[in-house]
């Protein structure tokens, strides 16, 4: 059994932080798990953009409000407590962060924790993270 406390996770290595945001990695791959789980603070007023090539997310929103802008088609979807989205087709999107956001994020494959995002907003595939 896997128990952890974000609130003391929050100040540890565990807590990654890029562009106006904040990843506290709960579960990494070497958890053996088969994904990855974060609870992630995206600032007030920031706006990312992400395209997952090589992993699928799935995201909930515990507090905040913002809109999520899926890049293909142009929709978009509002961001409030209770709202869940899944990147089932890599879906290139925009999120933004009307509010501070708190989200609780899934990733399979799940990241090893050192992946940064890539200029495409995306993060390498898990074989060119094993090469280096």
């Amino acid at each position: 059994m896997i128990v952890r406390d974000f609130n003391e996770l929050k100040n540890s290595d565990r807590a990654v932080s890029d562009a106006k945001w904040t990843s506290v990695r709960m579960l990494l791959a070497n958890d053996g798990m088969g994904f990855s789980f974060h609870i992630t603070t995206l600032q007030a007023g920031s706006e990312h953009q992400f395209e997952y090539k090589h992993h699928f997310e799935s995201v909930y929103c515990i507090s905040g409000k913002g809109s999520i802008t899926d890049r293909n088609t142009g929709e978009t979807h509002d961001i409030k407590p209770g709202v869940m989205y899944a990147l089932d087709k890599h879906d290139p999107h925009i999120l933004r962060s009307e509010e501070e956001l708190v989200m609780a994020c899934c990733f399979n494959p799940p990241v090893t924790g050192t992946e940064v995002h890539r200029a495409d907003g995306s993060y390498a595939p898990v074989d060119e993270l094993e090469e280096s």
